[in-house]
């Protein structure tokens, strides 16, 4: 059974839809990876999955269980997180409070799962105390991650992770995905760094008008000469 399944799905922010019949599945051990040119469909297929647009037709089943307009509040609980690829930290909060808040549907100890996305992202445990809006760009995606850990989500929603990184931190945020599925967190993103990120998915996904153009590993889409020359800059 998939973790995540988008069957036939159109939906958007009111007026023409700009999702099309969307089809995307992935299952728990996977790396799902959405690509494809501006206004594609990539981000609001995340957002239709976390309840934060319209579904108008069509199927979203998480683990099962069909979520098609089920609000965040009640995701986060069944094993969703979402992390935006803007606005995703509160930058007047230090780095710990901003994780704490990740926690708080929990009503369990989470000290383990602090640590462990300490482990994951040294640079966080470092500036624990220094205010989220103070850090780097890498660095504030690292927290909007961790932070979206510590839910102990079964499956990680990524919006374009390394938008507006330097090379080093691309390099950095892709490893420690590739760390976070390990771990045993199913993960589907949106990357701008379209031959980079499908380097490392097992699932891949190409979307154009809000529609699914090509469906494979990631090596297969790689691979595909039309793929290349149309979404992967030749």
């Amino acid at each position: 059974m998939p973790l995540i399944e988008l069957k036939d799905v159109v939906g958007g922010y009111g007026g023409a839809p700009i999702l099309n019949g969307v089809n995307i599945a992935i299952e728990p051990s996977d790396i799902g990876v959405i690509v494809g040119p501006n206004g594609a469909g990539k981000s609001t297929s995340l957002k239709a999955i976390f309840g934060l647009l319209k579904v108008t037709s069509g199927t979203i089943r998480f683990n099962g269980t069909e979520i098609e307009n089920a609000l965040p509040d009640k995701l986060v609980p069944l094993g969703l997180s979402f992390v935006p690829q803007e606005r995703n930290v509160f930058t007047s909060m230090t780095c710990e409070e901003n994780l704490e808040m990740g926690a708080f549907t929990r009503r369990d100890n989470f000290a383990d799962t602090l640590a462990m996305v300490y482990d994951m992202f040294p640079p966080v445990k470092e500036k624990r105390h220094q205010k989220a809006g103070e850090l780097s760009g890498g660095q504030r995606q690292m927290v909007a991650m961790g932070r979206a850990l510590m839910s102990n989500p079964k499956l990680l929603l990524l919006d374009e992770p390394s938008a507006g990184l330097s090379p080093r931190y691309v390099i950095e945020i892709f490893e420690t995905v590739v760390r976070i599925n390990k771990a045993g967190v199913g993960i589907l993103m949106v990357e701008q760094n379209a031959r980079q990120a499908l380097a490392f998915a097992s699932k891949g996904f190409v979307l154009a008008n809000g529609q699914n153009r090509f469906t494979g590993t990631g090596a297969e889409l790689i691979a595909d000469p039309e793929v290349a020359k149309s979404f992967l800059g030749g």
